[in-house]
């Protein structure tokens, strides 16, 4: 692998860092799902970094960034944009809404309508989007990094599967402990914050290089079958209502491969798929139990992942 993308890597992960404080394994996950060209869902309380994470990921690298503030009345065109008719050329012309941009932060997802949130579904799956009958490319690299709060219930729409199925890992940042809280408090003043001190430490091309290595990082047919078996006892399982789809399969290899890229290999091993199990294929199952809150039904997915990939024998 070329030296330049291995420095490139070490230069994002310390940029990040001197915003996102002790949160080491949070920033690697991050990371991994832009390198390997997927989309980030963060589930926690407010207030623990899920925007801050977002915004020192999009000023780490030279790129352009969105945030979109996801309310009740938002409409698709809100997020993808509109055609305006002017009235010098007598024309419409389109006006690109906040989707076209390298990263953008979906900030509280789960508070839009149904139909403002499908409005991403195109775009996450397939780098486009399709206005007025015209498909439009969005720009490469593309990152959405979703945000949502699994214990506030009254106004938000929960994400459906097919949904939750376009998210490459669904993580969650948890409480700082006392000494990174206390490096917080250090770092604020009320004229600047970390994330505002951050400069760009990549170009775009940087990333591009560096995703295109992921894809070559090389994976034994031993994975495969060890990535097929613990896929297929999620199907199986009598805890599961629904099992991982062929997209998740696929999913948890590309992050497999991003996170052996990032260690600083060109070939995966059983713990790149081991450790990301939980957070690749969690919020792709459905539980037996129906009547559960977000929380409870993501703490309960994944524990049955973790139990599946421990009884998986690890290939030699």
């Amino acid at each position: 692998m070329p030296t330049i993308t291995s420095q490139t890597v070490s230069q994002l992960q310390r940029s990040i860092a001197g915003a996102i404080f002790g949160k080491e394994d949070v920033i690697q996950l991050a990371l991994i799902t832009l390198l390997a060209r997927g989309h980030l869902l963060i589930e926690d309380v407010p207030g623990v970094g899920k925007t801050t994470l977002a915004q020192a990921l999009a000023k780490s690298f030279h790129c352009s960034f969105q945030r979109i503030q996801f309310t009740s009345d938002l409409l698709p065109s809100d997020v993808l944009g509109v055609s305006v008719y002017n009235p010098e050329s007598r024309e419409f012309e389109f006006r690109e809404g906040p989707v076209f941009a390298n990263v953008v932060l979906a900030d509280e997802i789960n508070r839009t309508t149904p139909r403002t949130q499908s409005a991403l579904l195109e775009a996450m799956n397939e780098a486009q989007v399709t206005v007025d009958g015209r498909t439009l490319p969005l720009p490469n690299p593309f990152l959405v990094i979703a945000t949502q709060n699994p214990v506030e219930h009254h106004g938000t729409y929960p994400l459906p599967e097919s949904q939750l199925d376009r998210f490459l890992m669904r993580i969650k940042m948890g409480y700082p402990s006392h000494e990174t809280e206390r490096q917080i408090l250090r770092s604020r003043t009320a004229e600047s914050t970390p994330v505002a001190a951050l400069e760009p430490v990549a170009d775009v091309s940087d990333v591009l290089l560096m995703q295109e290595a992921v894809a070559r990082v090389r994976v034994d047919n031993s994975l495969h079958d060890y990535a097929l078996e613990i896929v297929n006892r999620t199907r199986k399982s009598d805890q599961l209502a629904l099992g991982v789809s062929p997209r998740g399969t696929l999913m948890m290899q590309r992050a497999a491969q991003a996170r052996a890229f990032l260690e600083g290999r060109d070939y995966c091993l059983p713990d790149d798929f081991k450790l990301l199990a939980v957070s690749v294929l969690s919020h792709r199952v459905v539980g037996s139990a129906r009547h559960a809150s977000l929380q409870k039904k993501s703490e309960t997915t994944e524990n049955v992942i973790r139990e599946i990939v421990e009884s998986v024998r690890v290939p030699l």
